[in-house]
């Protein structure tokens, strides 16, 4: 067997075993040099997928060649840069390649011990008291805002947002990674990133951390963050203030965004339907990314799934890296309390931080939220508060209600939205071919959430039999393990609906 055969082998094993972003990002453009009995030579194209392979993959590749080799003896992978190296065609054919020159070595960070015994000092007070409610409102404002400098009138950046702030964890390592490259090697490292997850997960922080790096790193570039919204808002106005003069007014707003040097847009979901600011994107993206420009996108779902936007941005928003940010476990919660704390100077028992993390399932910002209300009442009664009490206080805010609140019409109205369809299409007997998929979904949805019984599901959907409803999920539960695009709509679906 030769190296490219058994390489060929092992990436087919590959695939099969990982998602298709990891396996396209990691696995793209490397091949084996040589080989013996007890050592693989893996050629890789720079050194932050030598390091990442190595840390991250090294026993999956191992076992993989190990049993299409047959050989136990097979104990060592060296991983060695080659910058020449192809990808190979009957794997990547379909993809296009990433253009990524990183020089330096990016380490993941580990997370904090999240079972470090954290002592309080807060003493004495009492939780009782008519207006004590709007204190604690007051008091957590006052408290979200002093953690709130302001934003950068220049670059749209917030200084508070900053790679040491984010917490690395499971949910989001491959896009902090990714982000934390084109730092390194801006517009040739991942140029596009395209980051997608849910709201309130982490995106735009990790967007002002690479505008604020750079900047660091270079005073002189030229940086700007801005929301879709906001950017649309730019365009009409510039179109609307300067109507006796087009021309001039689309001249001036051109040169400000193709002149940049990092371009960060969030929330480009919101482009969808409104073709001219579409056309603008499109034009400005085409001439930053031809003159390597690093360009940064976020958006709450993948670019395929944005409803409404033309293939070739489609295309062209994924000639780079797609990276998304799940939800995150409750160790990566715990750690992003301590980290909030520690900025405080502020402390709370283990116990106290391990309900504040498992108590909310999907919004960073709302963790934010409630820990901002924890500590504020702490401080206005100057004492410890007990884990009685925080649930108390925290109990109508806390989004584990929210799941007992959901109902039938909730997953039926987000799945449609979702999709751009109508609810009395899905609902009805219409069996067009682009309904099928999303009403599956929907009772895939109501039977793995809601715990809804299958003739229960049959009539949410228009009185449709129970076996119906039994083959949708199995089919849903089937294809969910193969198909990516599918996976990553449902996750997405699911981090909504407790939104």
């Amino acid at each position: 067997m030769t190296p490219q055969e058994l390489w060929q082998a092992a990436l087919g094993e590959l695939e099969i075993l990982l998602s298709k972003a990891n396996f396209t990002t990691w696995f793209r453009n490397t091949s084996i040099a040589t080989y013996d009995n007890e050592r693989v030579i893996i050629n890789v194209p720079n050194v932050f997928t030598k390091e990442y392979l190595a840390k991250k993959y090294h026993q999956t590749i191992l076992k993989a060649l190990r049993n299409i080799t047959e050989n136990s003896n097979l104990k060592e992978i060296e991983y060695k840069i080659e910058t020449s190296i192809q990808s190979t065609k009957s794997i990547f054919s379909q993809n296009t390649p990433i253009k990524a020159v990183v020089t330096e070595t990016t380490i993941v960070e580990t997370i904090p011990d999240a079972e470090q015994k954290i002592e309080t000092e807060i003493k004495g007070g009492s939780v009782s008291g008519n207006n004590i409610n709007n204190l604690i409102e007051k008091k957590a404002n006052d408290s979200g805002a002093t953690i709130n400098p302001g934003i950068s009138s220049g670059s749209g950046l917030n200084p508070k947002y900053t790679f040491s702030t984010f917490i690395v964890g499971k949910n989001n390592e491959l896009a902090h990674a990714a982000a934390l490259a084109t730092t390194k090697s801006p517009g040739t490292a991942y140029n596009p990133l395209f980051i997608y997850g849910g709201v309130g997960l982490g995106k735009t922080h990790l967007m002002h951390a690479v505008g604020n790096k750079i900047l660091s790193d270079n005073p002189s570039a030229k940086v700007l963050y801005i929301t879709c919204e906001k950017f649309t808002n730019e365009y009409i106005n510039a179109v609307k203030n300067n109507s006796e003069s087009y021309y001039k007014a689309m001249e001036d707003f051109n040169n400000r965004y193709r002149s940049l040097d990092v371009f960060l847009i969030d929330d480009i979901q919101f482009i969808s339907g409104k073709e001219r600011t579409e056309e603008v994107f499109f034009n400005i993206f085409n001439e930053l990314h031809q003159n390597n420009k690093q360009i940064i996108i976020s958006s709450d779902r993948t670019p395929k799934a944005i409803p409404g936007i033309e293939q070739r941005m489609v295309s062209r928003f994924e000639w780079g890296m797609i990276a998304d940010i799940s939800v995150p476990d409750i160790e990566t919660k715990m750690a992003i309390i301590e980290e909030k704390i520690k900025e405080k100077n502020f402390s709370l028992k283990s116990e106290i931080i391990e309900y504040l993390a498992s108590a909310i399932h999907n919004n960073i910002r709302e963790l934010e939220g409630i820990l901002n209300r924890v500590m504020a009442l702490s401080q206005l009664q100057n004492r410890e508060l007990n884990l009685e009490e925080i649930k108390q206080i925290t109990s109508s805010i806390v989004v584990n209600s929210q799941k007992n609140s959901l109902t039938p019409k909730n997953v039926i109205k987000l799945v449609t939205e979702y999709f751009d369809i109508q609810i009395e299409d899905v609902t009805g007997p219409c069996r067009k071919k682009n309904l099928t998929e999303p009403r599956q979904i929907i009772m895939y949805l109501m039977r793995e959430e809601l715990k809804l019984s299958y003739p229960s599901i049959g009539q949410e959907l228009g009185g449709r039999d129970h076996t119906t409803v039994i083959h949708a999920c199995e089919k849903i539960v089937t294809n969910i393990r193969n198909d990516d695009k599918l996976r990553q709509d449902i996750n997405t679906l699911k981090q909504k609906l407790y939104i």
